[in-house]
């Protein structure tokens, strides 16, 4: 039987297969990286160097395509976060707003001393 052919290439299992077959982390992976290349065209001139280039040929214009061919081609790399590295996040905001509250409350205090003076 011959194979059908399909209006996405590269093929979308092919892809999931690729992120974990995970097609929430496709499809975050691919948009987050078509943003880029958006800005990186819509920045073209300004003299901005920090965006990256589309990172394959292709014959599509489209910025999600070319993420989902960089993708496919193993030219896009992401890093899922472990479930420590989540709750080291968590705890390291949690200090930086408890610091933060801290200060507040010290020039509160100050602030009260100088007006009993």
């Amino acid at each position: 039987m011959a194979e059908r052919p399909t209006l996405v290439d590269p093929p979308i299992e092919d892809l999931l297969h690729k992120v974990g077959d995970s097609k929430f982390t496709l499809v975050a992976v691919s948009a987050i990286r078509a943003r880029e290349i958006n800005d990186y065209y819509n920045g073209l001139g300004s003299g901005h160097g920090a965006l990256i280039p589309p990172q394959v040929s292709s014959l599509s214009n489209k910025s999600l395509s070319l993420a989902m061919e960089e993708l496919y081609e193993g030219k896009l790399q992401f890093h899922r976060p472990t479930p420590e590295e989540l709750e080291a996040e968590r705890l390291d905001e949690e200090a930086r707003e408890q610091a933060r509250l801290d200060a507040a409350n010290d020039l509160d205090a100050f602030t009260d001393a100088l007006r009993d003076v």
